[in-house]
Protein backbone atom coordinates (compact mmCIF):
# COMPACT_ATOMS: atom_id res chain seq x y z
CA UNK A 1 0.00 0.00 0.00
CA UNK A 2 1.48 3.30 -1.01
CA UNK A 3 1.73 5.76 1.78
CA UNK A 4 0.14 9.41 1.17
CA UNK A 5 1.90 11.76 -0.53
CA UNK A 6 3.14 15.15 1.04
CA UNK A 7 1.71 18.30 0.24
CA UNK A 8 4.50 20.84 -0.02
CA UNK A 9 2.11 23.64 -2.15
CA UNK A 10 1.45 25.60 1.01
CA UNK A 11 5.14 26.43 1.53
CA UNK A 12 5.60 30.05 0.44
CA UNK A 13 9.12 31.42 -0.86
CA UNK A 14 9.74 34.78 0.38
CA UNK A 15 11.96 37.08 -2.11
CA UNK A 16 13.90 40.21 -0.94
CA UNK A 17 13.53 42.81 -3.59
CA UNK A 18 17.32 42.59 -4.85
CA UNK A 19 18.42 42.50 -8.06
CA UNK A 20 20.63 41.91 -10.80
CA UNK A 21 21.10 43.43 -13.60
CA UNK A 22 23.86 43.32 -16.59
CA UNK A 23 25.58 46.85 -15.35
CA UNK A 24 26.57 44.69 -12.40
CA UNK A 25 28.34 41.71 -13.71
CA UNK A 26 32.25 41.35 -14.16
CA UNK A 27 32.97 41.38 -17.66
CA UNK A 28 34.17 37.62 -17.36
CA UNK A 29 31.69 35.40 -15.14
CA UNK A 30 34.86 33.56 -13.11
CA UNK A 31 35.66 37.30 -11.58
CA UNK A 32 31.58 37.49 -10.86
CA UNK A 33 31.46 33.81 -9.84
CA UNK A 34 34.25 34.90 -7.49
CA UNK A 35 32.40 37.89 -5.81
CA UNK A 36 29.67 36.24 -4.93
CA UNK A 37 31.06 33.39 -3.59
CA UNK A 38 33.09 35.82 -1.17
CA UNK A 39 29.65 37.29 -0.39
CA UNK A 40 28.24 33.85 0.37
CA UNK A 41 31.46 33.02 2.61
CA UNK A 42 30.81 36.11 4.22
CA UNK A 43 27.06 35.48 4.99
CA UNK A 44 28.55 32.30 7.26
CA UNK A 45 27.52 29.44 5.13
CA UNK A 46 28.36 26.01 6.01
CA UNK A 47 30.61 24.22 3.07
CA UNK A 48 29.95 27.36 0.64
CA UNK A 49 31.72 25.58 -1.92
CA UNK A 50 29.26 22.66 -2.14
CA UNK A 51 28.10 21.91 -5.78
CA UNK A 52 26.12 19.51 -7.79
CA UNK A 53 28.13 18.06 -10.24
CA UNK A 54 25.80 16.59 -13.12
CA UNK A 55 27.41 14.49 -15.89
CA UNK A 56 25.52 11.77 -18.22
CA UNK A 57 25.63 7.99 -17.34
CA UNK A 58 27.11 5.44 -20.23
CA UNK A 59 23.35 4.52 -20.80
CA UNK A 60 22.07 7.89 -21.05
CA UNK A 61 21.09 8.40 -17.66
CA UNK A 62 22.08 11.44 -16.01
CA UNK A 63 23.40 11.35 -13.11
CA UNK A 64 23.79 13.65 -10.17
CA UNK A 65 25.93 14.03 -6.98
CA UNK A 66 27.50 16.80 -4.39
CA UNK A 67 31.04 17.19 -4.55
CA UNK A 68 33.41 19.89 -3.01
CA UNK A 69 34.63 22.82 -5.48
CA UNK A 70 38.15 23.47 -4.40
CA UNK A 71 39.71 26.15 -6.53
CA UNK A 72 38.57 28.50 -9.31
CA UNK A 73 40.38 30.08 -11.99
CA UNK A 74 40.71 32.12 -15.17
CA UNK A 75 40.77 28.51 -16.32
CA UNK A 76 37.98 27.14 -14.56
CA UNK A 77 36.49 25.30 -11.52
CA UNK A 78 38.56 22.26 -9.73
CA UNK A 79 37.37 19.43 -7.75
CA UNK A 80 38.93 15.94 -6.65
CA UNK A 81 37.89 12.72 -6.62
CA UNK A 82 38.74 9.23 -7.21
CA UNK A 83 39.93 8.41 -10.94
CA UNK A 84 38.28 4.89 -10.64
CA UNK A 85 34.73 6.21 -9.73
CA UNK A 86 31.31 7.03 -11.42
CA UNK A 87 31.50 10.48 -11.79
CA UNK A 88 35.42 10.12 -13.45
CA UNK A 89 34.23 7.66 -15.59
CA UNK A 90 31.42 9.66 -17.19
CA UNK A 91 33.64 12.98 -17.24
CA UNK A 92 36.24 10.96 -18.86
CA UNK A 93 33.77 9.59 -21.57
CA UNK A 94 31.70 12.00 -22.08
CA UNK A 95 33.71 15.52 -21.22
CA UNK A 96 30.84 17.45 -20.45
CA UNK A 97 29.74 18.21 -17.18
CA UNK A 98 27.53 20.89 -15.05
CA UNK A 99 27.45 22.44 -11.83
CA UNK A 100 24.80 23.67 -9.96
CA UNK A 101 25.62 26.00 -7.20
CA UNK A 102 22.71 27.15 -4.54
CA UNK A 103 22.60 29.85 -1.99
CA UNK A 104 19.04 29.83 -1.05
CA UNK A 105 19.54 32.13 2.30
CA UNK A 106 20.90 34.65 -0.35
CA UNK A 107 18.42 33.65 -2.86
CA UNK A 108 20.97 32.57 -5.90
CA UNK A 109 21.86 30.22 -7.78
CA UNK A 110 24.91 29.72 -10.37
CA UNK A 111 24.61 27.47 -13.37
CA UNK A 112 28.13 26.08 -15.29
CA UNK A 113 27.91 23.87 -18.04
CA UNK A 114 30.92 23.25 -19.26
CA UNK A 115 34.01 20.63 -20.46
CA UNK A 116 35.74 18.38 -18.01
CA UNK A 117 39.70 17.96 -17.93
CA UNK A 118 41.94 16.37 -16.10
CA UNK A 119 44.24 18.39 -14.07
CA UNK A 120 48.15 18.19 -14.05
CA UNK A 121 49.97 15.81 -11.92
CA UNK A 122 51.65 18.74 -10.54
CA UNK A 123 48.69 20.37 -9.62
CA UNK A 124 47.55 17.18 -8.10
CA UNK A 125 50.24 16.60 -5.97
CA UNK A 126 49.86 19.82 -4.84
CA UNK A 127 46.43 19.45 -3.37
CA UNK A 128 46.91 16.20 -2.15
CA UNK A 129 49.76 17.81 0.36
CA UNK A 130 47.28 19.92 1.83
CA UNK A 131 44.76 17.35 2.99
CA UNK A 132 44.60 16.04 6.41
CA UNK A 133 45.71 12.67 6.57
CA UNK A 134 42.72 10.85 7.51
CA UNK A 135 41.59 11.95 4.27
CA UNK A 136 44.70 10.60 2.58
CA UNK A 137 44.56 6.86 3.67
CA UNK A 138 40.79 7.30 2.97
CA UNK A 139 41.59 7.49 -0.87
CA UNK A 140 43.68 4.19 -0.57
CA UNK A 141 41.11 2.16 1.37
CA UNK A 142 38.00 3.22 -0.32
CA UNK A 143 37.66 1.62 -4.18
CA UNK A 144 35.15 4.70 -4.52
CA UNK A 145 31.79 3.29 -6.05
CA UNK A 146 32.29 -0.32 -6.39
CA UNK A 147 30.05 -2.55 -4.32
CA UNK A 148 31.46 -3.31 -0.79
CA UNK A 149 29.89 -6.37 1.63
CA UNK A 150 29.22 -3.94 4.59
CA UNK A 151 30.92 -0.80 7.04
CA UNK A 152 33.03 -3.58 8.30
CA UNK A 153 34.91 -4.32 5.29
CA UNK A 154 35.29 -0.48 4.53
CA UNK A 155 36.57 -0.09 8.11
CA UNK A 156 39.20 -3.04 7.75
CA UNK A 157 40.76 -1.53 4.81
CA UNK A 158 40.73 1.65 6.67
CA UNK A 159 42.50 0.05 9.53
CA UNK A 160 44.89 -1.82 6.85
CA UNK A 161 46.27 1.01 5.29
CA UNK A 162 46.66 3.10 7.83
CA UNK A 163 49.30 0.88 8.99
CA UNK A 164 50.99 0.18 5.59
CA UNK A 165 51.23 3.88 5.78
CA UNK A 166 52.40 4.34 9.69
CA UNK A 167 55.40 6.20 10.59
CA UNK A 168 55.72 7.86 7.00
CA UNK A 169 53.96 10.12 4.39
CA UNK A 170 50.87 8.76 2.29
CA UNK A 171 51.40 9.34 -1.24
CA UNK A 172 48.94 10.12 -3.79
CA UNK A 173 47.39 7.52 -5.41
CA UNK A 174 47.91 7.55 -8.97
CA UNK A 175 43.64 6.69 -9.54
CA UNK A 176 43.47 10.11 -7.70
CA UNK A 177 43.27 13.82 -8.75
CA UNK A 178 41.51 16.28 -9.78
CA UNK A 179 39.26 17.87 -13.14
CA UNK A 180 38.39 21.21 -14.13
CA UNK A 181 35.49 22.05 -15.74
CA UNK A 182 35.83 24.89 -18.39
CA UNK A 183 32.66 26.83 -18.42
CA UNK A 184 31.32 27.79 -21.87
CA UNK A 185 28.06 28.80 -19.79
CA UNK A 186 27.23 30.58 -16.83
CA UNK A 187 23.75 31.45 -15.55
CA UNK A 188 23.53 33.81 -12.26
CA UNK A 189 19.82 33.48 -10.59
CA UNK A 190 18.57 36.39 -8.26
CA UNK A 191 15.42 35.62 -6.79
CA UNK A 192 12.96 38.51 -6.93
CA UNK A 193 9.27 38.90 -5.86
CA UNK A 194 6.45 37.45 -7.56
CA UNK A 195 8.55 35.29 -9.49
CA UNK A 196 10.13 37.77 -11.53
CA UNK A 197 13.47 36.58 -11.58
CA UNK A 198 16.86 37.70 -12.69
CA UNK A 199 18.90 35.27 -15.12
CA UNK A 200 21.43 36.78 -16.59
CA UNK A 201 23.85 33.93 -18.50
CA UNK A 202 27.03 34.47 -19.64
CA UNK A 203 27.43 32.25 -23.17
CA UNK A 204 30.86 31.77 -24.88
CA UNK A 205 30.81 32.89 -28.69
CA UNK A 206 34.07 32.60 -30.82
CA UNK A 207 36.45 33.27 -27.43
CA UNK A 208 34.76 35.94 -26.10
CA UNK A 209 31.91 36.40 -23.60
CA UNK A 210 28.14 37.63 -24.55
CA UNK A 211 25.65 38.70 -21.73
CA UNK A 212 22.07 37.80 -22.45
CA UNK A 213 18.76 38.11 -20.01
CA UNK A 214 16.65 35.01 -19.75
CA UNK A 215 12.90 35.23 -18.92
CA UNK A 216 12.49 33.40 -15.06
Amino acid sequence: MLTPGVDLSGHREVYQDRGLDVGDLADDPVVQFQRWFAEVEAAGYWEPNAVVLATVAADGWPSARNVLLKRVDALGFVFFTNYTSDKATELDADGRAALTFSWTELRRQVRVAGTAERIGVEESDTYWATRPRGSQVGAWASDQSTVVDDRATLEASYVAEEERWAGRDVERPDHWGGYRIRPHRVEFWQGRPDRMHDRLRYRLVEGSWVVERRAP
